[in-house]
């Protein structure tokens, strides 16, 4: 990567100003860490203009007052450039910014981002931050922008000089792009139209639930597509003994504000403010089965399934479903959203739930969706609630981010993550197995000699499984 010096800087000077927007995803505005990397840019690159909107501190005034929304609009129209700048919140952007991309097709203002050339900037820790930046980029696609790159960055990145130039240097290209007008693909290409209309058949009796409390939760935001006939066939199917509550009943008086409050004492600043800690208390957390029922909405589920989740951070980074099954229903182009699929496998390995299924709409016809929804009836009414399969890297890679994280700059952050970690043995670090690293030293001075390493290499393969066939054959 080329390194930016005043140099590279000086010999920018005679190109062609340009007029960057940036639409800041962060719901706390100003205070943004992501902006900081902004303004970075904004005074290394004074010739360009950057034009900051807070769309997502700002969307509730944005969805009551079109004017709002007009400006933000209008001067993308104008714009040679746009910057989507967010934090990552639970896989993706947080909800503020979804609804505020919701507007955008809801509202028909597509037309004023076609073209335009654009480019994503994030800051996180690195959890699932492909997820977030393959949303974005699929975003633009579908707005038939030109996407000319990501940039994600851990949170103090711009403290180092070396993420700086990073980082400068990821500008520096972007606007080379942008001045050149150069050529850009599309990757990820339109969706199909919608699943038809979902007719269910006759229900399906003689299912036998166990001692088990299952929750339904569904979407009531439109479009809402089969969910509603979704979640209705596997409540009968279930015999009614499901409890069914709709998202939008849920007295949520807004989206995560990224205040990190919680991370004292999981106590979330709308605490006593709305009715949702109290309803994640005690109806998810109790639940023995918890079923995620949502349509699609811009290659995610909608807004308010994003408020949900967001909102649920009043956990920080514990899991709350550990041993529950849990299961989705989704409406809508599932198969052709292998990051939104991947997203709700994560979900469930983080959780540490057992992921019962899911089921889509795609099917040819409703017969096959009605044996889909049968089947997944049988699963959560049978026997279970213990995680049956093991985590993948999904869910050990995510984990050993958060570890890290906790036993280090967040510890004093998040304090009721470094609680629950050290009480359930997840700062495992491989390190302080002081056995393996004795071993590891002598072996490693050992098999520099050459007759000893030639008789390691020879049996290294029987003695890698000699244990475990020792177990195969006699436990």
């Amino acid at each position: 990567m080329k390194k930016i010096t005043p140099k590279t800087q000086k010999n920018n000077i005679g190109k062609a100003a340009m007029n960057i927007i940036v639409l800041n995803g962060s719901p706390k505005g100003d205070l943004s860490v992501t902006l900081q990397y902004v303004r970075f840019a904004e005074r290394k690159f004074p010739r360009h203009s950057f034009q900051v909107f807070p769309v997502a501190q700002m969307i509730r005034k944005i969805e009551r007052d079109e004017n709002a929304f007009q400006e933000v609009i209008g001067a993308v129209k104008t714009a040679d450039a746009v910057v989507w700048a967010f934090p990552l919140y639970f896989f993706l952007v947080c909800s503020q910014y979804k609804r505020f991309i919701e507007l955008i097709f809801e509202r028909g203002a597509q037309s004023a981002f076609a073209g335009k050339y654009t480019a994503c900037l994030s800051t996180s820790i690195h959890f699932f931050d492909h997820t977030a930046h393959n949303y974005m980029h699929s975003i633009c696609d579908d707005l038939q922008m030109n996407f000319a790159g990501s940039y994600s960055a851990a949170m103090y990145d711009l403290m180092r000089g070396k993420e700086r130039a990073r980082l400068l240097a990821f500008f520096s290209h972007f606007l080379d792009i942008l001045e050149r007008r150069a050529p850009l693909a599309r990757v990820y290409p339109p969706l199909a139209a919608p699943p038809a209309a979902y007719i269910p058949g006759a229900t399906v009796t003689g299912i036998t639930v166990q001692d088990k409390r299952i929750l339904i939760l569904k979407d009531g935001q439109e479009p809402s597509g089969n969910t509603e006939v979704m979640a209705a066939q596997l409540a009968a199917c279930l015999g009614g003994s499901a409890d069914v509550v709709n998202l939008m009943d849920l007295d949520i008086k807004g989206g995560c504000l990224g205040c990190c409050k919680c991370g004292l004492d999981n106590v979330c600043d709308y605490q006593d403010k709305d009715g949702f800690v109290n309803f994640y208390e005690d109806k998810v957390k109790k639940a023995d089965v918890v079923v995620f029922a949502g349509a699609i909405h811009d290659r995610y589920l909608s807004s308010c399934w994003k408020m949900f989740f967001d909102r649920s951070f009043y956990n920080t980074h514990t899991p709350t479903l550990s041993g529950k099954q849990i299961a989705y229903l989704i409406s809508g182009p599932l198969a052709q959203l292998p990051n939104l699929r991947q997203i709700l496998e994560a979900y469930a390995e983080f959780q540490e739930a057992d992921l019962a299924g899911i089921v889509t709409d795609e099917a040819d016809d409703s017969t096959e969706t009605d044996m889909l929804v049968e089947e997944l009836a049988r699963r959560l009414a049978g026997p279970g609630g213990k995680p049956i399969q093991p985590m993948t890297f999904l869910g050990v890679g995510g984990r050993k981010i958060f570890r890290d994280e906790i036993y280090g700059m967040l510890r004093f952050v998040f304090q009721s993550d470094w609680r629950y970690y050290k009480k359930h043995g997840y700062l495992d670090f491989p390190q302080k197995n002081f056995k393996v690293r004795r071993m590891n030293m002598m072996m490693m001075i050992l098999t520099k000699i050459p007759p000893v390493r030639k008789k390691f290499l020879k049996m290294l393969k029987e003695q890698m499984v000699k244990p475990l066939k020792y177990v195969a054959q006699n436990k």
